[in-house]
């Protein structure tokens, strides 16, 4: 047969191209298929970074444009796609192969042409509405008046273009200008107000990108094309630029600033602890002096608390302390947190011992606040919170540090002593990292996910001093970097060496550091990072803690293998990641991190890692995990994968708080649910009745950090309605239930019936679902707490609620027959892709939706009205209301989106208007039959409306819609169009 069907094929290649196209098709195919893969692999990971850009726009208040929204579909698309081809691999028939190639071809040209279309040049987001620059976080400013006022008035002046802020480190130059950047922004008469961090390595590309960023305009990568541009930006603006930390001369034609004139009417401020960098960029000096005694005592006991004034005997020594301060904020603040509480007159007394020793050890050098900060540092008493302190000054200055990445590497390192469990060092990691905030130590910094801590640059300037002598610190953090330090640099009394956040390419091949007692090296975000050579670790026995994470690093050197002290293996998201060497000798190996690698196999000997308590792995070439492994890590605290898992080999892992992974069969997780028998892990996130694949992608970041979201469970392809299917946790926070066709309604889940702590709810793809909640069904109380509701895909959903009696218009109706508060607690409510609805709400429902702040209802094709009021009402007829009766409904809404309703014509019907005074934001997109629009406005004494006051912006498509809306008040149009932004403007 075989001989036959080769015959033929050499027979049918003398037809031509069409027939070898034909055979290299059927030959080839699986040669093409691993081509797609590496091909689909790649734009998933073009996906990823894409999704970065877009949370980092949404972050500013920019709106993500339609075309990147149709992108993210199109590649759902592929993936979906890319599993039904899968699915017709395995049962390809032999003559079906060249079909089938030819498919497989196909699919290469398109993803390669959606891989392009993701290239966005032009970012991935429009401006929403203008701002003229952002609100920094700043503290109570004590003193310093004359000079802020001095400052300002050189701002709004015409003298001055441009103002050189100059004093000591810790004096509060920063301070001040915070408020005057914030003061700046209540004015009206500057375009733009910039902020921009230099510190002590001045990088030029990154100043660029600062202000380009606070511009919102995208930058070319020719650093002279830059200079031009930002130029010819800047130039068209008013505006007052503020350079912070200064601490060399800046060329401002290199980085593209115009020099303010008095016919520009722009402003540049720098900050500077040298006066000649001011002076040798003309600028006028404003020099700003410590605090007087007085100014001082008062921000002392500010911080100190005023307890310490209720004992007479205190206050003398509390001056004391205070004159030793030097009148320098930074030491006063960071001296009283360390002596906040303290009312021991014998403990004052020693305090200030110790302090004026501190002061006198360090004169003669150039900073004279090293001294007065030692003393908090010294205060600290234990030497772990003390490392803990110092190694912040491992990251880049001014770097805002996420708490919980904080506290997990001081795990790594062992600063934080050993407990009984991986969440009681959590909780000591937070607590330690409290009392570095309360000593005013690190800062508090209230970023987007408000989780974040920094460094003042003078407190990490004396951290690194402490670290100047063995053992060392080398750090050279966030320096855009492109080469690693030479060879000499690397000394063999060096401890932990920090290069990351830089721009290094690779490590050259003969360099071999002699650095037999570094304990840490840390490469993380070195974007571009490639290769390591086999000599590079080969003196390094000594090192612990190795950090690769987020680099394009493709193959880890063997010489890993040998580094029998390692603890801690960091390579999360190194998207090129294909092979890691045998870890059969790491048997210290406590943390191994491989989460969004590509690795294509787990590596070699991992059974053997039996102190490993933390296990990280996901990769898209990877399924499940070898049998025969887990049972052999039973210290396992932390498992996040998402590799389909056995529930019997989960039955060994006994010490496990945290647990993500796929369930592919019920029973498997039956199994694991029984046998933990309510004991489940403090943090979950899992699927369960479906093997992980490209179309669980959207989970990727629940189940890579699950200790920082709320527990929750997947259910695919399960038989919903049967009472004994799975055994949920109690504490389940959020379920999601997709493609379950046997779903008829959310109160036909025994789980509502208990679960008190769901907050959370998605339902997907159920073609059963007819309505969203059946009331003539079972209890639903349990629904009442639910705070978010997504529903999507559901084809057959004809309407939100059923089972509730129409409202009687009679005046007797008993008030029990109204209907019940039953999304009392909802919050956030989104309806998508739900093709048969045709109205989303009643009147009598709405009443339980008073909390609703989050509604978007998106590709309903037939949706022609969002509330709906009966037809008698809405006609007069009947005994009922009087049709001079207005509702006003959803006080707390705060966002809305209308998005592709084809059919929309009515928000809300006749007599039911929208409270407006909670509003946020709008959006209303491709709903051309919408003509009118009721919203409820708060008037003016003279009666005219006034615009929410709350509301940033209304994003509208297209324009030309816009301006045929009809308003219940003509006047609502004037008032709203301020704040309307579109694609086409």
């Amino acid at each position: 047969m075989e001989l036959a069907v080769a015959s033929i094929f050499e027979m049918m290649k003398c037809f031509g191209p069409p027939i070898c196209k034909y055979l290299d098709n059927h030959r080839k195919l699986d040669e093409k298929v691993e081509h797609l893969r590496r091909k689909l692999n790649d734009l998933n990971i073009r996906k990823q970074d894409i999704e970065s850009r877009k949370e980092a726009e949404l972050r500013s208040k920019k709106l993500v444009k339609k075309e990147v929204e149709k992108w993210f579909v199109d590649v759902e698309t592929m993936n979906a796609g890319m599993q039904a081809l899968e699915e017709k691999l395995r049962i390809v028939s032999y003559f079906s192969r060249a079909r089938l190639g030819k498919l497989v071809c196909r699919k290469i040209e398109e993803v390669n042409e959606i891989y392009e279309r993701g290239r966005f040049p032009e970012g991935v987001a429009i401006d929403g509405p203008p701002t003229i620059g952002m609100t920094l976080q700043t503290t109570n400013l004590e003193g310093e008046i004359d000079i802020k006022e001095l400052i300002w008035e050189y701002l709004m002046g015409n003298v001055v273009g441009m103002i050189g802020v100059c004093g000591m480190g810790g004096v509060g130059k920063t301070t001040i200008m915070k408020h005057i950047n914030n003061q700046l922004l209540r004015e009206s008469r500057f375009d733009k107000v910039i902020w921009v961090t230099v510190s002590k390595e001045f990088n030029v590309v990154k100043v660029q990108e600062d202000i380009g960023s606070a511009l919102n305009h995208y930058l070319s990568n020719d650093e002279l094309e830059r200079a031009t541009m930002l130029m010819d930006i800047l130039k068209r603006k008013r505006f007052v630029l503020i350079l912070d930390d200064v601490w060399n001369r800046i060329s401002l034609r290199d980085v593209g600033i115009p020099e303010p004139t008095l016919q520009n009417g722009s402003k540049l401020v720098i900050t500077s602890r040298s006066i000649d960098v001011c002076l040798s960029m003309g600028c006028e000096i404003l020099k700003v002096q410590p605090l007087s005694k007085q100014e001082s005592f008062n921000l002392f006991v500010t911080h100190v608390g005023d307890d310490v004034l209720q004992l007479p005997a205190l206050e003398e020594i509390v001056k004391l302390t205070v004159d030793q301060c030097g009148g320098l904020p930074l030491a006063i603040v960071t001296i009283a947190g360390s002596m906040k509480g303290v009312d021991d007159v014998r403990e004052w007394r020693n305090a200030l011992n110790e302090l004026r020793e501190c002061v006198k050890s360090v004169r003669g050098l150039d900073n004279e606040i090293f001294g007065r900060l030692m003393f908090s540092y010294d205060r600290l008493g234990d030497p772990k919170i003390q490392e803990c302190f110092l190694y912040c000054s491992l990251y880049p200055e001014d770097y805002i540090i996420e708490r919980n990445e904080l506290v997990e590497k001081w795990i790594d390192e062992k600063l934080i002593d050993e407990y009984g469990s991986r969440q009681a060092m959590r909780d000591r990691g937070h607590s330690i990292l409290n009392k570095l905030e309360n000593n005013c130590l690190v800062e508090k910094v209230k970023d987007f996910f408000e989780k974040g801590v920094k460094m003042h640059d003078v407190l990490r300037d004396m951290a690194l001093s402490i670290r100047s002598v063995g053992p060392r610190f080398m750090v050279k953090a966030g320096m855009l970097l492109r080469e690693l330090p030479s060879e000499n640099e690397w000394t063999q009394d060096l401890d932990k060496v920090s290069l990351m956040e830089n721009s290094i390419l690779g490590i050259p091949p003969h360099i071999s550091p002699k650095c037999g007692f570094l304990s840490t090296l840390l490469l993380q975000q070195n974007h571009g990072f490639e290769r390591i050579p086999e000599v590079f670790f080969e003196h390094m026995h000594g090192l612990r803690v190795l950090d690769l994470s987020y680099t394009s690093i493709q193959d880890l050197p063997n010489s890993i293998s040998k580094l029998e002290n390692l603890t801690t293996l960091v390579l999360r998201r190194c998207y090129r990641l294909r092979y890691v060497p045998s870890v059969a000798k790491l048997r210290a190996l406590r943390k191994l991190d491989l989460f969004n690698t590509a690795i294509e196999e787990v590596p070699h000997g991992m059974e053997k890692l039996v102190n490993l308590t933390y296990l990280a792995l996901h990769s898209g070439s990877l399924k499940e995990l070898p049998r025969g492994i887990l049972p052999m890590l039973s210290h396992l605290q932390y498992l996040a994968t998402t590799l389909n898992i056995n529930g019997e080999e989960m039955t060994k892992l006994g010490k496990l708080e945290t647990l993500t992974g796929s369930f592919p069969e019920v029973q498997d997780f039956q199994n694991y649910a029984k046998f933990i028998w309510g004991q489940w892990p403090t943090s979950y996130q899992l699927v369960v009745g479906s093997p992980w694949s490209a179309e669980h992608d959207d989970l990727t970041e629940l189940f890579e950090n699950p200790e920082e979201f709320h527990n929750g469970i997947n259910l695919i392809n399960c038989e919903i309605g049967r009472e004994d299917l799975v055994l949920l946790p109690n504490d389940l926070h959020a379920l999601a239930i997709k493609k379950c066709p046997n779903l008829l309604s959310l109160n036909t889940i025994s789980l509502f019936h208990e679960a008190n702590d769901l907050k959370i709810c998605y339902i997907s793809e159920c073609e059963g679902i007819e309505c969203a909640l059946d009331l003539s069904l079972l209890s639903c109380n349990s629904i009442q707490n639910i705070a978010v509701l997504n529903l999507k895909g559901l084809c057959n959903l004809r309407q939100l609620v059923s089972g509730l009696a129409i409202e009687s218009t009679s005046p007797a109706t008993p008030a029990a027959l109204a209907p019940p508060a039953i999304f009392s607690s909802l919050v956030t409510f989104e309806l998508s892709n739900c093709s048969g609805m045709k109205k989303l709400f009643s009147r009598e429902i709405l009443r339980g939706f008073q909390n609703l702040e989050f509604l978007k209802v998106e590709s309903c094709g037939k949706m022609e009205k969002i509330i709906a009021v009966e037809e008698d009402e809405g006609n007069g007829k009947g005994g009922g209301r009087s049709a001079n009766i207005t509702a006003f409904i959803l006080p707390k809404l705060r966002r809305l989106v209308l998005w592709e309703l084809p059919e929309l014509k009515s928000i809300s019907s006749a007599g039911v208007m929208i409270h407006a005074d909670s509003f946020q934001y709008i959006w209303i997109v491709d709903c051309l039959k919408l003509k009118r629009i009721s919203l409820s406005l708060a008037l003016l004494e003279n009666g005219q409306p006034s615009p929410p006051p709350f509301l940033e912006g209304i994003y509208v498509e297209p324009r030309e819609w816009w301006k045929s809306v009809e308003w219940d008040d003509p006047n609502v149009m004037d008032v709203l169009s301020p704040f309307v932004a579109c694609k086409e403007d």
